[in-house]
C-alpha cells in the first residue's frame, strides 16, 4: 500500500475556480501552491500548447465579500483580471505587462463579465466589516468607469442583454443569505428604475435567452431548477424534477450552467452526484441529456461555446480536470496536464450511506478490519462534501485512519428543507448529525475510537461535538468558530447577519448562543484539541482559537495551537498545507494511540496558555 505524503496533498489537492472558451483557446485557472499559494491563469492554444497568460507575481484573486468571486475574463486573446494585491484589475497581453483599468484606490472588484468594449463587475468598497456595493462598468481603453446599479447591499451576475439596453442583476439584504431569498432585477444599462422579476426564493445564475426574457437557476419548489422568467415576472420551471441545478453562492460568479446554439449545458443532481447534462430543446421542461461520462463531480465552472462545452470535473479515482464535452456526441477530451496521482487500487473508494436520515460518504482505511476513524465535517456550513478525490483523506486512509465525511443537516445537495433543517439549530442538529454517524461506526464494529475534525464552520462543529458530547476522543479545528456570540460582532459583513438563520437574532435569542458555545463550555471536553488559524483571516479571527485553547488550558485540557503567517480563511502555500497535515497526523497518534515518527512530534499543552 502506498503511504501519501504531506507534499503529495499539496501539489494535488486544488482545482480550477473559473474556465474559459475564446475562440479557438480554452483558458482556466490554476493554484499554485509552490507559488506562495497564487492564481496563475493559463490557456490551451489551438495546437494543444498550455502556457502561463498570467506573469510570475501576479495573482488573479479578489476578497470581494471575503470569499472573493470571479477573478477573470479572456477577451479576444487578452486576459482581464483582479490582482489580489491591490484589488484593482488589469489587462493583459500574453507576454506583456499588465496595464490597470481602475483607479488606485481602496476598492475590490468580482463577477467580471465582458461586454463590448467594456468590463462589468461588482465594486466593493469600504472595510471588511462595513463594505458596500455597486455594479459598474469599466471601459477596456482605460477611460473613467461609471457606477451603474446600487440596489441591494450585496450584487451579482451582472449581465447585459444581446441588444445592450438592458442590464439583469441578482441581489439581497441582510439578514438573508443567497441561499435564503433574493431578487432578479433588470434596468436599463444607464441607470434609473429597475424591476424586480423574481424574489422569495434563492436565484444563484441569470443568462439572458433573448432580449425579453432570461434562463434563471431560483427555487421556489424547494429545488434549484432552471426556469425560463420573462420580463414580465412569470416563470416556468423546465427541469421540474427533485434535483438541484443550483448551489448556495459562496464565490459571486459560478456558472451553474451555460448556453450555446439553443441548448443548455448544466450541472445537476444531488450532493452524492452531480452530473452534467444537455437540455437540447429547453423548451420541452424536462428533458436532459447526460453527458457527464465517467465523473461524480462537475464544479460550477461551465463555458459553452458552439458544440462544446469546458467545465471541471472529477471522480473519486480522478482529481479536478478540465474537460471539453461534444454536446451532441458526448465525447469526452481532458485538455489540463494530469497530476501524480497513485493507482485507483491505491485510493479509498467512497460509500454512501444514510444513518437515520443524515448523509455520509465513508472512506475505508487501508487494511480494513476495525480501526480508528475521523468524522469529516465540511465547512459553511450553508456547503456539503462530494464523493471525489481527495488526497487528504488518503493521505489519513494509507496510515490505517478510515474518515466518514457528514453531509449534516443544513447541508447542500439535497433540497431546501434537508438544507433548513439547520435553521436556529447550528450546534445542535449538526453535532448530533455527526455523532449519530459516529455512534454508527462504533455499534457496527467499523470503528475502534472517532475524533472529529473540520475547518471553519466545519472547525465549530469540531468543538462543538467535543463539548456537547462524549462520543469523540478528540477534535481538530482548522480556522475555526469557538464562541458564536464574539464571531458575530468579529467578522466580515457578508456573514455578519448569517447567525440569525443559524442560531437566532441578537439580542433576543442570545441564551441560544451561550448555550452552544465551545468555549463557554470547555469544561466538558470529552478529549484535546489541535487548532490551526491563519494569521490574515478576515473570516473568522485567529482570537477564536485563542479563546478556545485559553479555556481548555482553564479547565486543565490538552490542547495545541498552531498559527500561520500569511494565511487567510483556508490553506494555500505548499508548507502550510503540508505543517498542518502532519501536525493533525501526529495529534490522531496521540489520541488513537500509534506512533508517527515520519512527522514532527506535537506536543499537546495542559495548563493556562502563556
Amino acid at each position: 500500500m502506498v503511504t501519501i505524503r504531506a507534499v503529495d496533498v499539496a501539489r494535488v489537492d486544488d482545482r480550477p475556480l473559473w474556465v474559459e472558451t475564446s475562440g479557438d483557446e480554452v483558458w482556466w485557472d490554476e493554484p499554485r501552491p509552490r507559488e506562495g499559494g497564487r492564481r496563475c491563469v493559463v490557456r490551451r492554444r489551438a495546437d494543444g500548447v498550455i502556457e502561463d497568460v498570467l506573469p510570475q507575481g501576479w495573482n488573479a484573486r479578489n476578497r470581494v465579500m471575503e470569499y472573493g468571486g470571479r477573478s477573470w475574463r479572456a477577451h479576444e486573446g487578452r486576459l482581464v483580471f483582479t490582482n489580489w494585491a491591490d484589488g484593482r484589475i488589469y489587462l493583459c497581453s500574453p507576454g506583456g505587462e499588465p496595464v490597470p483599468l481602475t483607479p488606485e484606490e481602496p476598492a475590490r472588484y468580482a463577477d467580471l463579465v465582458v461586454h463590448g468594449d467594456e468590463v462589468w463587475c461588482v465594486r466593493e468598497r469600504g472595510d471588511a466589516r462595513s463594505g458596500e456595493r455597486d455594479i459598474v462598468a469599466v471601459p477596456l481603453d482605460g477611460s473613467p468607469l461609471r457606477s451603474v446599479v446600487k440596489t441591494h447591499h450585496f450584487l451579482m451576475n451582472p449581465r447585459v442583454s444581446p441588444d445592450g439596453r438592458s442590464l439583469a442583476w441578482i441581489g439581497w439584504n441582510h439578514p438573508d443569505m443567497p441561499w435564503d431569498a433574493t431578487e432578479l432585477c433588470v434596468g436599463s444599462v444607464d441607470g434609473g428604475p429597475h424591476r424586480v422579476l423574481l424574489s422569495g426564493a434563492s436565484t444563484c445564475q441569470a443568462e439572458w435567452h433573448d432580449d425579453e426574457s432570461l434562463y434563471a437557476v431560483t427555487d421556489p419548489t424547494g429545488w434549484w431548477n432552471i426556469h425560463l422568467v420573462g420580463l414580465d415576472g412569470t416563470a416556468r420551471d423546465l427541469t421540474p424534477v427533485p434535483l438541484e441545478f443550483g448551489d448556495a453562492t459562496w464565490k459571486i460568479g459560478a456558472t451553474f450552467f451555460a448556453v450555446a446554439d439553443g441548448r443548455i449545458a448544466a450541472v445537476y443532481g444531488t450532493a452524492d452526484e452531480r452530473r452534467l447534462g444537455v437540455l437540447d430543446d429547453p423548451a420541452k421542461a424536462g428533458s436532459v441529456r447526460d453527458v457527464g461520462g465517467g465523473y461524480t463531480y462537475w464544479a460550477s465552472a461551465l463555458s459553452a461555446r458552439g458544440s462544446h462545452v469546458v467545465g471541471v470535473a472529477a471522480s473519486p479515482h480522478r482529481p479536478y480536470e478540465v474537460v471539453r464535452v461534444h454536446l451532441e456526441t458526448g465525447a469526452h477530451e481532458v485538455l489540463s496536464p494530469g497530476k501524480p496521482v497513485p493507482e485507483d487500487t491505491e485510493l479509498p473508494t467512497p460509500e454512501a450511506v444514510t444513518v437515520e436520515g443524515v448523509h455520509a460518504h465513508l472512506y475505508a482505511p487501508a487494511g480494513g478490519g476495525p480501526a480508528p476513524y475521523v468524522v469529516f465535517v465540511h465547512g459553511g456550513p450553508t456547503s456539503s462534501a462530494p464523493p471525489v478525490l481527495d488526497l487528504e483523506i488518503a493521505y489519513f486512509t494509507s496510515r490505517g485512519i478510515g474518515v466518514a465525511e457528514v453531509n449534516y443537516g443544513g447541508s447542500t445537495g439535497y433540497g431546501r428543507a434537508y438544507r433548513e433543517r439547520l435553521r436556529h439549530s447550528w450546534g445542535v442538529v449538526d453535532v448530533r448529525d455527526c455523532e449519530t454517524v459516529a455512534r454508527w461506526l462504533l455499534d457496527s464494529g467499523r470503528a475502534e475510537k472517532v475524533a472529529i475534525r473540520g475547518g471553519s464552520a466545519g472547525g465549530w462543529t469540531s468543538m462543538a461535538a467535543l463539548v456537547h458530547s462524549d462520543v469523540f476522543c478528540g477534535a481538530v479545528s482548522h480556522y475555526g468558530i469557538s464562541d458564536p456570540e464574539h464571531w458575530a460582532a468579529e467578522t466580515h459583513d457578508f456573514e455578519s447577519r448569517y447567525l440569525d438563520g443559524l442560531i437566532g437574532p441578537l439580542p433576543e435569542t442570545r441564551q441560544r448562543y451561550v448555550d452552544r458555545s465551545p468555549e463557554l463550555h470547555a469544561e466538558r471536553a470529552s478529549g484535546p484539541a489541535l487548532l490551526l488559524h491563519g494569521l490574515e483571516d478576515k473570516v473568522v479571527d485567529p482570537a477564536q482559537s485563542e479563546r478556545f485553547a485559553a479555556a481548555l488550558a482553564r479547565h486543565g485540557h490538552r490542547w495545541a495551537y498552531l498559527t500561520f503567517e500569511g494565511e487567510q480563511h483556508g490553506w494555500r502555500r505548499e508548507e502550510t498545507i503540508v505543517r498542518a497535515l502532519e501536525a493533525e497526523l501526529a495529534f490522531y497518534g496521540i489520541v488513537f494511540g500509534f506512533p508517527t515518527p515520519e512527522v514532527p512530534p506535537l506536543t499537546l499543552h495542559k495548563g493556562e496558555t502563556r
